[in-house]
């Protein structure tokens, strides 16, 4: 997730904003058709929560947008959306044909660079979508990490350690982006080279809750021998597969002398069946009065008659 609590943000974003010298007359605020605004290509974020749409859209039917939105004329026709991406998703959920909104004249870096502090401002970004937002800022404007780092009120050292998460596989970044590795939890990987490795080791830290300090123990481990964890699991299956032998001895043991106390009660043969959800027991018979002897055994009736002399083929109950 995006770091929370940060300071303030270089110039701010009001600041950014008010950075064009613009008459009067074009700074008022303009009712525009919402179907001729196109959304911002520079927008670092990819996630918007679907429930905080919902609230917005029920306060906008209700109050309606109270504050503009920011917007660029664009050379064929129409508009692209400058900030307030929220509050033209929730217009268009509530059923406007039209929202207020401020026309300004931005470069496509400054467009990034506003799209970008909007968001970090409001805590709206990843820590994934940040990198990428930063990324962007030097790969396509030429932006370096101090300028950066200045514009946006942070250290350089921020800069530089969010760029680093993109050298983590995608997966994994993508646990970062989803919530499902912190950035404590997921800093430790990138010391791990091979991306493979880096999976393996969120996959466990994710599945049994690592906390930062753990993560890095683990990677300590994995730099010492990358086959620490498969190491591990094999160990695990064997000490599982060595219990369950010894489990099962001692429940044949068991059944073996239950077997032997129920022949010697009944003087026939007793066959024990185990099975996963129920079990049976068979009991021999060769007659109908062999039957009825094990009947007032069973039942507990007195003086049961002895077993058959004859013995036939037998039944089983």
């Amino acid at each position: 997730m995006a770091n929370k609590g940060h300071g303030g943000l270089g110039k701010g974003l009001g600041a950014l904003l008010k950075d064009r010298k613009i008459t009067p007359a074009r700074d008022q605020v303009q009712e525009i058709p919402a179907a001729d605004i196109r959304a911002n290509r520079y927008q670092p974020r990819q996630e918007f929560d679907e429930a905080s749409l919902q609230e917005l859209q029920h306060s906008i039917k209700q109050y309606g947008i109270l504050q503009p939105l920011i917007v660029r004329r664009l050379p064929e026709q129409g508009y692209e959306l400058i900030a307030g991406e929220r509050r033209l998703r929730a217009a268009r959920l509530a059923g406007l044909a039209k929202v207020p909104a401020l026309v300004r004249e931005y470069n496509d870096a400054e467009v990034s660079e506003i799209a970008l502090i909007e968001n970090i401002q409001r805590e709206n970004l990843n820590a994934i979508e940040e990198a990428r937002a930063y990324e962007r800022l030097l790969q396509e404007f030429q932006m370096t990490q101090e300028l950066i780092a200045q514009k946006i009120g942070r250290s350089r050292s921020h800069i530089a350690n969010f760029l680093r998460l993109l050298r983590l596989a995608p997966d994994v970044q993508d646990a970062i982006a989803n919530g499902g590795l912190s950035m404590g939890q997921a800093k430790p990987l990138l010391t791990l080279e091979d991306p493979a490795l880096q999976s393996e080791a969120a996959a466990f830290i994710r599945e049994h809750g690592s906390s930062a300090r753990q993560s890095e123990e683990l990677v300590h481990k994995l730099l010492a021998n990358p086959h620490y964890l498969q190491d591990m699991s094999a160990a695990k299956a064997e000490q599982d597969g060595s219990a369950q032998e010894g489990h099962s001895t001692q429940e044949d043991t068991f059944l073996a002398a239950a077997a032997d106390r129920l022949v010697e009660a009944l003087g026939t043969k007793v066959h024990i069946r185990p099975g996963r959800k129920k079990s049976r027991i068979e009991i021999e018979f060769y007659s109908e009065d062999d039957l009825e002897r094990l009947l007032e055994l069973l039942t507990g009736a007195d003086n049961p008659p002895a077993p058959s002399a004859g013995e036939t083929k037998p039944f089983v109950v």
